[in-house]
């Protein structure tokens, strides 16, 4: 063998030790969440319908009280299952209780998991009781390989004032920008899916059908300025016009390090009775918790009960995001 074979296969040799480490890196702090659903292993890029599916499969609908937003299934430990949220879907509803309304249509009734400590980022977690029906539990990707002009999916449940109920809706839309820090509440990933007031706390998918964010924020907002990193410093008047007319999201990785050392459930509560009683949902009551199951004609996503929203905010210097 020449020298200069030599080279060249020495040269190959070094670029293929190293191509797992360039293709597919991924957070130390990623490995250390007990979410059944976290992958490590990087998927094939799936067909948009492919991803839609799983999308509607993993959002669930949080009612907060008098108001409402979206969720994503994160953990299931026996008939116990995990969903996070934004901090600010549980704050409208006052603690005045909470339920999750699933994709088949049930609704069960949920308890905040408050052993999680998300410092100041809008995060929150639910946990829910169901032993006669099993949900998809979400797939975490990781956020830290986003970058401008990635495809990106969104998903919730927009409240219409218009229409009884809220439909699931899904969007489509290209990452605009990932902030070198986050600005107030852990915001970091802004997109160019239209994403409405209800979708906040639904999932933000890549093309492997994997989360890497939630929603949250949607594009120019009404009044006060979100704008502002949480180290007191405010981002250029580029970077703000692209965050204005952007969604912007929570990325996972910061789901992911704050809730790494999460794993045991909370005390359920008892059977309840369910928020609206009919014929039907009194015979499907259970044991599990509250849970109602609606009619056959009210079974899909797109016909769940009217949930009216409620302008308060924890912080007036914002809008209601959901």
């Amino acid at each position: 063998m020449n020298l200069r074979s030599q080279i060249v296969l020495s040269c190959v040799g070094s670029f293929l030790m190293t191509l797992p480490t360039q293709l597919f890196p991924l957070s130390s702090s990623a490995q250390i969440l007990p979410v059944s659903g976290f992958t490590a292993e990087p998927s094939a890029q799936l067909l948009t319908e492919e991803v839609r599916q799983i999308a509607q499969s993993i959002t669930v609908k949080v009612l907060s009280g008098r108001s409402g937003g979206s969720g994503i299934v994160i953990q299931k430990q026996g008939s116990i299952y995990t969903v996070v949220t934004n901090q600010h879907v549980l704050t409208a509803g006052k603690g005045s209780g909470y339920q999750i309304q699933t994709t088949d249509g049930r609704i069960y009734a949920a308890e905040v998991v408050r052993t999680v400590n998300f410092e100041s980022n809008d995060l929150a977690l639910l946990q829910f009781r169901s032993t006669g029906a099993d949900y998809t539990v979400a797939s975490l990707g990781t956020s830290s390989t986003l970058k401008p002009g990635d495809e990106v999916f969104a998903a919730g449940f927009p409240f219409e004032s218009e229409q009884l109920g809220s439909a699931w809706t899904f969007t489509t839309g290209t990452i605009s920008l990932i902030a070198d820090r986050a600005i107030e509440g852990g915001y970091q990933i802004a997109y160019t899916n239209p994403v409405e007031k209800g979708m906040s706390g639904g999932p933000i998918l890549n093309r492997q059908g994997q989360v890497i964010g939630l929603n949250g924020m949607h594009a120019y907002p009404l009044w006060g300025d979100p704008y502002l990193f949480t180290d007191g410093s405010r981002p250029s008047t580029a970077i703000r016009e692209i965050m204005v007319r952007s969604s912007m999201g929570i990325a996972i990785d910061t789901f992911v390090q704050l809730a790494g050392g999460f794993s045991n459930p909370v005390e359920m509560p008892a059977a309840r009775v369910p928020i609206a009683p009919t014929e039907s949902s009194a015979e499907s009551e259970t044991q599990e918790g509250s849970v109602t199951t609606p009619p056959p004609h009210q079974a899909s996503p797109s016909a769940l009960p009217v949930v009216q929203e409620s302008p308060i905010l924890s912080n007036p210097r914002s809008e209601a995001l959901w």
